[in-house]
């Protein structure tokens, strides 16, 4: 149980390993069958009951399956399959929902012929849009009608008839074709396009093979229980292993889907998307093509898993991706970027460190940054006994010895975009800030409390600190900044964490069915939750920061919280410990000087109009199928973003033709949330010392 609590969090990323077998599928001329039906594995039953008895025995929430649960994943099932309701029809959701309150007893009997049943209708309905498409095709859209499109179909219903879901489609292809036409092609080319986007992902789809389906279907059941925990298959298992070491192969980037679109959710650092700043969070793929001139394979509504295998690729290869900036709006004109694929190496991950001088109410400052963009550790080396292996605390350690010569007057910690890394990194980092005490607090699911302390009793720092933090910042970053804000021991700025605070376990289903000579996968596990030393959870909630930055992600869109399944908060009883100060006195003040700031700061209006366009484009539902009122958008878009550059060149004092200097967000010269994080620091210097 001790190694399961002190388990290290990873961000799970699909990076990337060299798999062709996308490529493979669409290079294949064979015949589409959309009939043929796929059925389960002998395997499969045994699977499915071992993977059943660990959730209901060792998941940390300890539900049972019943009736309550079998609706849910019932529901959960039907979204993975068709999220935007353009395959099912009525009719066939209404056939289905006699099964709706038996799938406890399908997976407690291993009978998996109902959600394969489901599955192959799926498989059948996708072929007849597949036929649709092409019928749709054939004729030239009028693009000079008023006719609209609403992409968001989550709260509507399934089209009641074939009649009703070609309409759909034909709104939807013609929205398509039109981006496709305002970003240069003609008609022609647009409808190329189109039929062979399609057509590509019908044939991956009908190359599914049984553990395909059961995975699928495992993982709607694992996502019921909580968003963490997963049913890694054994190709899966395979990515995961990969993610797991100390050097990854790959762009470096983790992805999401949102409708039919691969989103960035995360750019991993010291990686080839976050050495080229060509890739950002929430930027679309929408295509993706093999080195200098290989054709670009178009992956709008497809899976994440089949767009993950035409990303994977060796170390020194080439990927071309077709992407949507997200800075640009849902209007945008698509970009080509290209990424050399390469290892992601624990040193490029390392911690970094600068100094800034700031001239502030008559004092001259010096405030010493540590932008950490993950908590690491190399494990190996430490296991080997090797003396000087690379970890968070050692390396941020060795900058404090130098902050200390240059004689700083406080220190910044950037967590900003850190989702995590190792538990006991996040406790000793913590330790070097505070002299002794109790760092988190670990829960399993019998209910034992652990408490994890500060291992070592000197203090390293003892100056004034901030921690600077975001939506991006999750687990080990919450733990630690959590604990600093606890003990009053430094400031914490920014927006509102991510609040992930639950513990996963890897656990190999071959030890559980041990069948000879056949991989049978992994299931990822929620085993146990994390505390603050106050006994206030970190789950849901996050950490909310002293002094907050505006932000264009609210809870409800992005964050643990925004996920139906997720753990609730809860509190625990509160362990012993010592405030290191009462900074919490000073906090209003601060509160006022920045806001005063704020509203003569130009940086920071120009950062309330960038967060206020990405709320208006996530928020507009309907777009116009008028190709002369979309270029209208379009234009006034990019007069607008052309405007707001030139703002923000004056403003940083650079000239607007070196656009690299202006875009460049690493720089502390460009970044404002750096910039008055240091002025709110300062102001706490100046009023302890009065």
């Amino acid at each position: 149980m001790k190694n399961l609590l002190t388990a290290f969090l990873i961000i799970f990323s699909f990076e990337i390993s060299y798999s062709q077998n996308v490529l493979e599928v669409l290079k294949k001329d064979h015949t589409l069958d959309s009939s043929k039906v796929i059925l389960p594995d002998e395997t499969y039953k045994r699977i499915d009951q071992v993977i059943v008895q660990i959730l209901s025995n060792y998941h940390y929430r300890k539900q049972k399956l019943n009736d309550s649960l079998s609706s849910q994943i019932f529901d959960q099932y039907i979204k993975n399959l068709d999220n935007a309701k353009l395959y099912f029809l009525k009719s066939d959701i209404n056939s289905f929902e006699k099964y709706r309150y038996q799938f406890d007893e399908f997976l407690m009997n291993g009978e998996l012929t109902i959600p394969f049943e489901i599955f192959n209708t799926y498989k059948r309905r996708l072929g007849e849009r597949i036929k649709y498409v092409k019928k749709c095709l054939q004729k030239e859209f009028d693009f000079t009608t008023d006719e609209t499109f609403t992409p968001d179909r989550e709260n509507a219903d399934w089209a009641k008839t074939t009649e009703e879901l070609d309409e759909l489609w034909r709104l939807r292809l013609k929205n398509d074709a039109l981006n496709l036409i305002l970003s240069g092609k003609d008609w022609k080319g647009a409808a190329e396009v189109l039929l062979k986007r399609y057509q590509n992902y019908h044939k991956i789809i009908l190359q599914y093979e049984a553990e395909d389906v059961f995975s699928l279907f495992m993982n709607s059941v694992t996502q019921v229980y909580d968003p963490h925990s997963d049913y890694l298959s054994p190709a899966a298992s395979e990515n995961f292993s990969i993610s797991m070491k100390l050097s990854l192969e790959g762009i470096g980037a983790t992805l999401r889907q949102e409708n039919d679109y691969t989103v960035v959710a995360g750019i991993v650092p010291g990686g080839p998307a976050a050495k080229s700043g060509l890739l950002h969070e929430e930027d679309k793929i929408v295509g993706v093509a093999q080195g200098e001139d290989g054709e670009m394979v178009d992956v709008i509504g497809w899976r994440l898993d089949d767009v993950i295998q035409l990303i994977r690729g060796k170390k020194g290869t080439v990927v071309r991706l077709l992407i949507i900036k997200a800075s640009d709006g849902p209007n945008a004109i698509p970009k080509e970027i290209k990424l050399v694929r390469d290892e992601v190496k624990l040193e490029e991950q390392a911690a970094k460190s600068e100094i800034m001088n700031i001239q502030h109410e008559g004092y001259n400052f010096k405030i010493g940054i540590i932008k950490l963009p993950s908590f690491y550790t190399d494990f190996e080396a430490q296991q080997r006994g090797q003396q000087d292996y690379k970890s968070t605390t050692r390396d941020v350690k060795e900058i404090l010895k130098k902050f200390k010569e240059e004689k700083v007057d406080g220190v910044i910690i950037d967590l900003r975009n850190n989702g995590g890394g190792s538990l006991q990194e996040a406790i000793q980092l913590t330790g070097l800030f505070i002299k002794e005490g109790p760092v988190v607090q670990v829960k399993n699911m019998m209910n034992i409390i652990e408490v994890d302390r500060d291992p070592d009793p000197e203090i390293y720092y003892e100056g004034p600190l901030a921690v600077l933090v975001n939506r991006f910042s999750a687990s080990a970053s919450e733990i630690f900044s959590g604990a600093i804000q606890d003990y009053e021991r430094g400031i914490i700025i920014g927006e509102n964490t991510y609040g992930k605070g639950t513990v996963q376990n890897l656990l190999d289903l071959n030890r559980h069915i041990p069948i000879a000579g056949k991989k049978l996968g992994q299931l990822k596990l929620t085993v146990a939750k994390f505390y603050r030393i106050t006994g206030s959870s970190t789950q849901h909630k996050g950490v909310q920061p002293d002094i907050t930055f505006p932000s264009p992600y609210s809870a409800d869109e992005f964050g643990e919280s925004s996920q139906p399944s997720a753990l609730p908060w809860d509190q625990i009883q509160s362990t012993q410990y010592q405030k290191y100060s009462d900074l919490s006195k000073f906090i209003p003040l601060l509160i006022k000087k920045h806001q005063e700031r704020a509203k003569k700061d130009p940086e920071y209006h120009l950062l309330l109009d960038d967060i206020e366009e990405i709320k208006e484009n996530k928020e507009k539902k309907v777009f116009s199928l008028n190709e002369a009122v979309r270029k209208e958008e379009r234009n006034k878009a990019e007069e607008r973003k052309k405007k707001k550059e030139e703002e923000r060149a004056k403003i940083l004092g650079v000239d607007i033709k070196n656009k690299k200097e202006v875009d460049d967000k690493s720089s502390i010269k460009n970044d404002y949330e750096v910039k008055e994080s240091a002025r709110i620091l300062a102001d706490l210097i100046i009023a302890r010392i009065g």
